[in-house]
């Protein structure tokens, strides 16, 4: 079967995750490309890079944890909403986390963009209910 998406963003400092991460999604082929990137700061950029038209490919998947150094997930969201990124809502965000505390959840709720959040690391089961819901 053909990917369904063209990219999928990780964004999350943990290597390990990333790892288990990509590799999942790349042996379910979800997307031709999958792109690791450490903190909300390089995402932000990328992002901004495509919003310029700077021939980077706008994701259709973002996995975003929220706790992270140089800028954590809701600073990206933050930022993502100030830059008007993604602005043309195609682009499905979901949270990816291991420690969700009740303020995070709740917290949460206040970006729409988000459409859910999933405990660390993903399944293949996961995989299957995203691509269902959202694709």
């Amino acid at each position: 079967m053909p990917p369904i998406l063209d990219l999928i963003l990780l964004i999350d400092d943990d290597d390990t995750t990333n790892y288990v991460n990509k590799r999942l999604l790349t042996r379910l082929n979800v997307a031709r490309e999958i792109k690791v990137l450490t903190n909300g700061e390089e995402a932000i950029q990328y992002l901004q890079n495509v919003s310029n038209g700077n021939g980077e490919i706008n994701p259709d998947l973002i996995f975003l944890d929220i706790k992270m150094p140089v800028m954590d997930g809701f600073s990206f969201l933050e930022a993502y909403d100030e830059h008007k990124l993604g602005s043309n809502g195609q682009v499905i965000i979901l949270m990816l986390t291991s420690s969700a505390s009740f303020y995070d959840l709740e917290r949460l709720k206040n970006y729409k963009k988000v459409k859910k959040h999933i405990s660390k690391a993903l399944t293949d089961a996961d995989v299957r209910e995203i691509l269902q819901e959202y694709f």
